[in-house]
């Protein structure tokens, strides 16, 4: 009888470890009352490294002089982008991905960010894997919390009859942070499913009622549960197959290539996660003689020829309505480009979204650039990250919205991602067109605002060209009908600001907006 097998049979509970340390259980919130412990759907995430720049990459073609003005030493012929629609283009390295959005395999979230952007590579990496909010420091990652209710007392119990498999997998090196539970990291990270070489099993001696024993004691049965994943992942493997051919010479495409044999091979495996780097392209983002070659140029291709075969894959094996994929990165770049014909850290960009089930096309609307944009300037957000999170637990993988609240921030607003698969909680209503004027624009010291809405919750904000929040005129719920408002700007410096309307159903609207001394 395999180890597994014997495990599963006894009940024995195994506890976990994590960077060395022993880690203990907790139990499962009762805030939690609408998990759905039968679905089956998988959640692919792929993580580009180092803030990806999104106007070299979802190019607004209604915005292309403006552009053309801002970066003109980075710039894209508008001749060779590839038209989508929308009033958009793709950089022409994405061929691949061309083709999954004009089958309906694509959507695009645009402008994607955070109240109060941070800068950083790393605190923007935290608050992307965490779903904190800009100003607070969380330990737990977003999909972690999700899973600390979909495995009540993990890691004691698992595996069991019920959850044989590692609930998440990364591949890489190290775990990801965004799977990180309220106690342990739910996330196993490996390179290779067909490689993953047994832990020795220690000797079975008694152990003393000492410290020592206490993690003597805790490493063994770390050690069993380990092995126990690793037959799990090396069982699925064998049994999955590929049945396209991917992109093997670079590690994207081996890494989906590998995530869909699993899958194939019958893993329950929820998550995974996938990461691509090399996106902080500060220099030498496009070659100085042709811009639609150079570094980025060749991250994206990367990108759309492995995303391009793991959607076929799944597809050609029927697996496609089970497997919904997903891009992130820690912040979007400026809207100048610097002399070194690259780009500085920025704030938001659009995140991409690719299935069978995903609704087609671009959710919101293109973002407006101003004609001189200052140097620090970046794009402002129109959806916060932490809705399209939302919007996936709850649509995805099911979760009842006021549960998506406590897993996220209360102020959680659902986003139309998911179309085409059965889904429980989200509507299919058509929602109502935002009207909003801001006068006078430009202003001096004071603004007036008028907007109508739905019985609804509003939030209507003002931000300054680099992400601060500046003013909050509504965040509570409205009666139906028109309103008013007044944000008092004494003070602000002159320069760009853009006002942001937020009401439900995914419906956002960002606005430029010119403060004059």
């Amino acid at each position: 009888m395999k180890r597994r097998k014997f495990l599963q049979t006894t009940g024995l509970s195994l506890p976990f470890m994590l960077n060395g340390f022993r880690i203990g259980a907790m139990p499962m919130s009762s805030l939690f009352s609408s998990l759905n412990v039968d679905n089956d759907r998988v959640l692919v995430l792929i993580n580009l490294i180092g803030g990806n720049d999104g106007l070299n990459t979802i190019i607004p073609l209604d915005q292309y002089d403006k552009l053309a003005n801002a970066r003109g030493n980075i710039l894209l012929p508008e001749s060779q982008l590839l038209g989508v629609g929308f009033d958009n283009a793709l950089h022409p390295s994405m061929t691949d991905l061309k083709g999954l959005f004009d089958n309906g395999k694509m959507t695009v979230v645009q402008s994607v960010g955070y109240p109060n952007q941070n800068r950083s590579h790393f605190r923007s990496s935290d608050i992307w894997s965490t779903g904190s909010p800009a100003n607070e420091v969380w330990t737990s990652g977003w999909l972690g919390r999700y899973l600390d209710q979909e495995a009540p007392g993990y890691p004691t119990g698992y595996p069991n009859s019920e959850y044989p498999d590692p609930f998440a997998i990364t591949i890489g090196s190290l775990v990801s942070e965004t799977c990180q539970g309220t106690v342990t990291n739910f996330s196993l990270a490996i390179n290779d499913p067909f490689n993953l070489n047994p832990l020795a099993d220690p000797v079975n001696e008694p152990v003393p009622d000492t410290p020592y024993g206490d993690e003597l004691s805790f490493l063994r049965t770390s050690i069993a549960q380990t092995n126990l994943y690793s037959e799990s992942i090396e069982d699925a493997a064998n049994a999955g197959a590929n049945v396209v051919s991917y992109p093997e010479d670079f590690a994207l495409g081996r890494a989906l290539k590998n995530v869909a044999l699993m899958i194939s091979g019958g893993l329950q495996t929820k998550v995974y996660v996938v990461s691509i780097g090399g996106f902080d392209t500060h220099a030498n983002q496009v070659d100085q003689d042709d811009p639609t070659v150079g570094n980025h140029a060749n991250l994206l291709s990367q990108l759309s020829q492995a995303v391009a075969a793991f959607q076929l894959d799944l597809q050609a094996q029927g697996l496609d309505e089970r497997v919904l994929t997903m891009t992130f990165s820690e912040f979007g770049r400026r809207i100048r480009s610097n002399e070194s014909f690259g780009t500085d850290h920025g704030d938001a960009a659009p995140m991409m979204l690719f299935g069978s089930c995903v609704a087609p096309g671009f959710i919101g609307n293109n973002p407006e650039i101003p004609d001189e944009p200052e140097v620090q300037e970046a794009l402002p957000m129109q959806y916060d990250f932490r809705n399209v999170y939302g919007s996936l637990l709850q649509d995805w993988f099911q979760i009842a919205e006021e549960d998506v609240r406590q897993i996220l921030y209360a102020g959680y607003q659902h986003i139309p991602i998911i179309q085409g698969c059965e889904t429980i909680n989200s509507t299919s209503e058509t929602a109502v067109p935002i009207e909003i004027t801001a006068a006078p624009n430009p202003f001096v010291n004071q603004l007036r605002v008028s907007f109508a809405c739905g019985n609804e919750r509003v939030r209507l904000s003002v931000y300054n060209s680099i992400g601060h929040e500046m003013a909050v005129a509504f965040d509570k719920n409205l009666p139906a009908g028109e309103h008013q408002a007044t944000i008092e700007a004494h003070g602000w410096p002159a320069g760009h600001y853009y006002l942001h309307l937020q009401l439900e159903k995914g419906r956002q609207k960002t606005q430029l907006l010119v403060k004059s001394r």
